[in-house]
């Protein structure tokens, strides 16, 4: 007799089951291995899950690959699968981060005035070789490398455009605008 899923003999099916209650025809045999899989390897060993390929290699299956899988794909994965990783496992979705904002022009702005201060309190002059690069620590005490050279070079290059506080601004620091 044909079962529900349309390929396996009721028989089959409750082998299958017998081996393990949580088998489901519909998910990928491949998944459900390395998940019977990791599960044993727990229960074994009862160590931490392995997050890193390579590291535990249990049975001919990467289960550190598949539980990283797992964790960067979770959203692909179904309801009942994510509980089963989540309750029998003790894995969870990789966290998410969130992307840098974006720094605003009026921020930019500010490091490379920043910076051409810097190198002209210890230089003397604002000519800067155009390659050159300027070590600054921002508000954030992140260390930040300015390409100080083209963005004066950029500035002399745009004088006409520049708002009158700008130039104003680079002016009294010695900036040259021949």
């Amino acid at each position: 007799m044909e079962s529900w899923a349309g390929a396996l003999s009721e028989e089959r099916r409750e082998q299958l089951e017998e081996i393990d209650p949580s088998w489901c025809p519909v998910w990928p045999v491949e998944w459900q291995r390395a998940f019977h899989l990791t599960r044993l390897r727990l229960e074994e060993v009862g160590s931490e899950l392995p997050t890193e390929p390579g590291v535990v290699v249990h049975r001919g299956e990467d289960l550190g690959r598949w539980v990283k899988s797992v964790r960067l794909g979770w959203d692909k994965l179904t309801t009942v699968q994510q509980w089963m990783c989540e309750q029998v496992l003790g894995s969870s979705p990789r966290p998410r981060t969130m992307p840098k904002p974006r720094t605003s022009q009026a921020d930019k702005w500010a490091a490379n005035l920043a910076a051409a201060r810097q190198f002209y309190e210890r230089e003397g002059h604002l000519r800067v070789p155009r390659k050159h690069i300027e070590r600054i620590v921002g508000e954030d005490q992140e260390e930040r490398e300015l390409r100080l050279g083209a963005w004066i070079g950029n500035q002399g290059s745009r004088a006409a455009t520049l708002s009158p506080e700008r130039a104003e601004q680079l002016s009294a620091i010695g900036m040259r605008w021949t």
